[in-house]
């Protein structure tokens, strides 16, 4: 049950970072969000090392740089699709996929969750993508739109995988790994076009959305290694229905009649899993 709660926060926490980085990238460019947000948060990371202490070794952080390789990849594929215009469909798709690997990997593994479990996960992936749907903008959706959100989301669910491989007494190291793995992938598309360190509101919502992002892989990383991959990765995946309530209470944001559809389902998804 412990492994259910760690994932549902690290979800939330995940959902939260997400709207905090939207609102970074709405006043600076999207990799210098990303990459200095993961610079920002090595202090934190720092911190919770000391908090829980691990012994290290060169397999856990190779799994851990693998998944911050994922990770960075996925990102940049993500919102290349989303420069397309379709975000209608490179969300839901991109989404959907990103929790169906790790389910898909689980179970060839073999692992064997109960029934109404499984059903509760089948539910969160639904649920998922219900919510990420936004308003259509006509855009024609091509292949290759279709080809980067399952790119994107493949490389998202890899990076789930790869941490839930890193092994259970490897405490927080894999996502050390994760972090500098990350910086470095990014570290040369961003010296092309650095204009210099955001300021002021965008500085404070960058930093917010690092030190969210990175304490929620600290939860997934705790999730995962009390619980079974193919249950713990979807209800960690539940995170677009924070960032969507947060629209709706800060922004203003209207949700579509599918989107509270999603939101319902989540609620099943999360009850099913924990009974």
């Amino acid at each position: 049950m412990i492994g259910i709660v760690l994932a549902a926060l690290s979800g939330l926490v995940w959902g939260v970072g997400d709207f905090a980085g939207g609102k970074a990238s709405q006043r600076a460019d999207a990799l210098v969000v990303v990459v200095l947000s993961k610079a920002a948060s090595l202090p934190l990371l720092l911190l919770y090392l000391l908090l829980m202490p691990a012994s290290a070794s060169l397999p856990v952080l190779a799994w851990g740089a693998a998944a911050g390789v994922f990770g960075v990849l996925g990102m940049f594929v993500f919102y290349r699709a989303l420069a397309g215009g379709a975000m209608a469909v490179v969300a839901p798709v991109s989404a959907v996929t990103t929790a169906l690997l790790p389910v898909v990997v689980g179970l060839v593994s073999g692992e064997r969750p109960g029934a109404v479990a499984l059903a509760g996960a089948g539910c969160a992936i639904v649920a998922i993508g219900l919510v990420s749907l936004t308003p259509s903008t006509g855009v024609r959706v091509t292949r290759g739109l279709i080809g980067l959100a399952l790119v994107s989301g493949l490389a998202f669910g890899l990076f789930f995988t790869c941490l839930d491989r890193a092994g259970g007494t490897s405490g927080l190291w894999p996502i050390v790994g994760a972090q500098l793995a990350a910086l470095a992938v990014g570290a040369y598309p961003l010296a092309r076009r650095f204009a210099g360190v955001p300021r002021g509101v965008t500085l404070r919502w960058l930093v917010a959305a690092g030190a969210l992002d990175m304490s929620a892989n600290a939860l997934y990383l705790l999730a995962v290694h009390r619980g079974d991959l193919s249950i713990i990765a979807p209800v960690a995946s539940l995170y677009p229905v924070t960032t969507v309530l947060l629209a709706m209470a800060i922004d203003r944001e209207r949700m579509r009649p599918v989107q509270l559809a999603g939101l319902g389902l989540a609620a099943t998804a999360l009850v099913l899993v924990a009974s």
